[in-house]
């Protein structure tokens, strides 16, 4: 890294506040490949305090409390909800569990006061939508794990604007051709990419540019899944439209050819943003995980024509970014301030994967408020 890269890395706001207090006592529901290669990974790294785990497999909970010093295992997820030492929850189960793991939750308001949960938040928007409630009744902040808003490449580019270096946004696009690896819970529900990837891709457009007002989407399935289990939303493509005129599509191609990883297709995501004062084209690092790929990010400026700058940064998404939903949570906490990443926020990002589903299934552009509004 140059000193000039340097220099823009460090004018550009791309990593989390971190809270004033990190002792908090977190309980982890959930011991996955999510909680325990990236929640639990990031909180350690950055001095956070989760003090018991619980989940449905208790002797990989016990595995992943011994790799990770966690003080206290418990069987059962209702056991580790009446420890009165914890403040906050990590809940990081299937979507079509956690309904029932936050119903049990706001019962012990007593002790608890915050919750993250992971996307998407539930089967459904009507079911988030309880879950929210849910939590508000209760008293409890509740906070979604919505992480790719802090994937470094899509901060830093919420920073330029934030700065005006790309004047007012007039089309951003995301075109993903990478091959995840499925979670078994996924062929039970029959999703594969709108809930799972899209959800990602759709909330970062609201992160940059707002709240569209409508969407339309087509999908067929991917030919490589649909020969293990049955799905709709396999290869997603959807467009959004803003009442400002801007524009946002999407391209997530989870198929990305019959061939594998070794060939000239390597897996990527790649996305661009066009303004009336620049213009900023990013990567996503996520697909060469588990090798440590840092996002990147290029911009041009109508202040600095013809000369493009080039920051760089030695953090990842997967674990790195993952602290930051959780510092989040707990900085609200401290503070009382509003969350960005809020359950009632996320309704939106919800209700846009559901305008989705509604819009292939119709053939027609979506209204986002006929969700909301449902």
């Amino acid at each position: 890294m140059t000193d000039s890269e340097s220099k823009v890395s460090t004018d550009l706001d791309y990593l989390p506040i971190l809270p004033e207090n990190r002792d908090v006592p977190i309980g982890c529901i959930g011991s996955g490949f999510i909680m325990a290669d990236c929640h639990l990974v990031a909180y350690r790294n950055n001095g956070f305090n989760p003090v018991a785990i619980a989940s449905r497999n208790p002797d990989h909970a016990k595995e992943v409390a011994e790799r990770h010093h966690i003080g206290k295992v418990y069987d059962h997820y209702s056991e580790l909800l009446e420890d009165s030492d914890i403040e906050v929850l990590d809940v990081a189960v299937p979507p079509d569990i956690t309904i029932e793991v936050i119903r049990a939750a706001v019962k012990h308001n007593d002790h608890l006061r915050g919750i993250l949960c992971q996307k998407p938040l539930g089967m459904n928007f009507a079911e988030a939508k309880e879950i929210v409630e849910l939590c508000e009744q209760a008293g409890i902040e509740l906070a979604v794990n919505q992480n790719m808003r802090y994937d470094q490449s899509i901060r830093a580019c919420k920073s330029l604007l934030r700065r005006g270096d790309l004047g007012d946004p007039v089309l951003m696009t995301i075109d993903m051709r990478a091959v995840p690896h499925w979670m078994s819970w996924q062929e039970r529900l029959g999703w594969v990419t709108l809930r799972i990837m899209s959800i990602h891709h759709l909330d970062a457009f609201r992160y940059l540019l707002g709240d569209p007002q409508r969407v339309f989407a087509s999908i067929r399935t991917d030919p490589r899944t649909a020969e293990k289990f049955p799905h709709e939303d396999g290869i997603c493509l959807y467009i959004l439209e803003y009442e400002n005129g801007v524009r946002a599509a999407s391209w997530d191609d989870v198929w990305a050819g019959p061939v594998g990883d070794d060939s000239e297709n390597e897996p990527s995501i790649r996305w661009r943003l066009e303004g009336t004062e620049g213009l900023a084209r990013g990567t996503i690092g996520w697909p060469s995980y588990p090798e440590r790929t840092p996002s990147t990010l290029d911009f041009i400026s109508s202040e600095k024509p013809g000369v493009w700058q080039t920051p760089r940064w030695p953090e990842v998404w997967f674990p790195d970014a993952f602290v930051g939903p959780m510092a989040h949570l707990l900085c609200g906490l401290e503070s009382g301030r509003p969350l960005e990443i809020s359950g009632r926020d996320n309704l939106k990002t919800m209700a846009l994967v559901d305008a989705c589903y509604l819009s292939a299934q119709e053939h027609r552009a979506v209204e986002i408020d006929e969700i909301l509004n449902s």
